[in-house]
């Protein structure tokens, strides 16, 4: 009997709903990098003029139920949402069991030589609705099921349902009232905002045994958590800081406008669009709940790119009005000298697009011909013809000490001297330059007034030395500024 029972469980026949309608192939998705997304999906609809109970069950399982609209594309007739329901709590074994609670029903265990089967009645079914969290009584997750007249606290077997009871739903559902002014058959155009659905940017940078000519391969991922699987889709990747209110669900005229980037779909693989950019991959593609994908967006080979030695000797920049005269500050030094990449993505340098935020890793290949990982780090998004400046570690052969040999206040006469001296000391058997940087931290008001080497003016409180170090060598910088106040 067990058998019968199991099958009829797994086997359940899926009856089609008056007025139950599932969307045609190809559906649009505008994916952004704030992990949620616009679905665009075509519905074949045949209505009656008034009003119809539609249901459509191809909705994803973090939709926004806000963000919903339904409309006729051509605009021959008026469609009007009179009533929307969503369920979002597709059937699962803990729920229909709280469905069967008060009633007797099989439990079912395989044991490696035999089945067992055990009636139970469900006193209670340990089921916690969808966002209960801590405001459900405690203890209520656990099951209660009487067996022969004794009761257990856990399930005694694999619970047998004989049928789907109560208004339960296989997948998550949009129940509709719809009044169309016209009668007939025509398609209409859903359109809603999910969560669940993110990408991102990588890109491989890899340089040759000797030199900074670098080959780049971007590559996007995109990652599907909705609870939907998107057959043959066609999908648009937004680049840009798009506002989106959260907690979701708060600002259904966002999405409205949001639902419109994504139905203006232009046919180029990247091109600007409002305040942001738009990727659109070539040809569609499937992609499945729980799945992560990748894909090539952009390649480019004999990139010219800098290695820079920064060396920023003090390790916290201290901030506020009691630095001025304070003598303990500034005294901290930091050893590590940073090496820093450093490209122009132009067409002259064989980029030239506009490059999402992402995460970029450099390689370079050794004498055999292997590559080895040298470091990475991370890009904003990052307009074309703009420099991309990139921290990827610190030289191992490069030392660098900061050491303060002086500072004299003058209180009653609003003022102070300091002064440093940097060291930079090169281990390599080729000499490299090293840019120190220095902190002018204790008043907006300060001027060099003697220095070893001249210094370049960054911004209003900070300058750096250029300084060429001989191979293993050392290189001293001095210099002493003033401030008033």
């Amino acid at each position: 009997m067990w058998r019968r029972f199991f099958l009829l469980w797994f086997c359940l026949p899926v009856v089609p709903l008056a007025g139950q309608i599932t969307s045609q192939s190809e559906p649009a998705l505008t994916i952004y990098n704030g992990n949620f997304a616009v679905v665009r999906e075509r519905l074949p609809l045949d209505m009656k003029a008034g009003v119809n109970s539609v249901q459509f069950t191809g909705v994803t399982a973090q939709l926004e139920p806000e963000s919903v609209m339904l409309r006729d594309p051509e605009g021959k007739r008026s469609l009007q949402i009179l009533e929307q329901n969503y369920r979002g709590d597709p059937v699962t074994s803990t729920l229909l069991l709280s469905l069967y609670e008060g009633k007797t029903i099989d439990f079912v265990t395989n044991y490696p030589d035999r089945v067992q089967t055990v009636r139970g009645k469900v006193i209670r079914s340990g089921y916690v609705p969808p966002g209960a969290g801590n405001n459900y009584q405690p203890g209520a997750s656990e099951p209660l099921i009487e067996v022969d007249g004794k009761l257990m606290f856990s399930l005694p077997g694999q619970p047998v349902f004989p049928e789907l009871i109560g208004d339960t739903v296989l997948k998550p559902t949009l129940n509709w009232q719809l009044q169309v002014d016209k009668p007939g058959a025509f398609t209409a155009e859903l359109g809603y905002v999910t969560n669940g659905m993110s990408w991102k940017a990588d890109y491989n940078l890899v340089a040759a045994e000797t030199g900074d000519v670098l080959d780049l391969i971007g590559w996007v991922t995109i990652s599907n958590r909705t609870g939907k699987v998107f057959e043959n889709a066609k999908i648009r990747l937004m680049a840009g800081d798009v506002n989106k209110i959260q907690p979701p669900g708060t600002g259904a005229g966002r999405a409205v406008g949001v639902y419109a980037m994504a139905a203006a779909a232009p046919a180029v693989t990247e091109k600007s669009f409002d305040e942001f950019h738009l990727y659109t991959l070539e040809r569609p593609t499937t992609l499945h709940d729980h799945e992560t994908k990748q894909v090539e967006f952009v390649r480019a080979a004999g990139v010219s790119a800098k290695r820079i030695y920064v060396y920023d000797g003090l390790q916290n920049v201290p901030r506020g009005y009691l630095v001025a005269d304070n003598a303990s500050y500034g005294t901290q030094s930091n050893t590590k000298v940073w090496v820093v990449q450093e490209f122009k993505n132009s067409k002259q340098n064989h980029l030239g697009i506009a490059l999402p935020k992402g995460r970029l890793r450099f390689y370079r290949r050794d004498s055999d011909g292997s590559l080895q990982f040298v470091g990475e780090n991370e890009i904003d998004h990052t307009p074309a013809d703009e420099i991309i400046r990139v921290q990827t570690g610190n030289a191992f052969d490069i030392v660098g000490e900061r050491k303060r040999v002086d500072f004299q206040v003058k209180k009653d006469q609003n003022c102070a001297n300091e002064s440093f001296e940097i060291h930079v000391r090169n281990h390599k058997k080729e000499a490299v330059e090293v840019r120190a940087v220095e902190h002018l931290y204790r008043w907006n008001n300060w001027e060099v007034i003697s220095e070893s080497e001249k210094h370049l003016k960054t911004d209003a409180q900070t300058m750096e030395y250029r300084i060429t170090v001989p191979p293993d060598g050392e290189k001293t910088v001095a210099y002493t500024v003033h401030y008033t106040w």
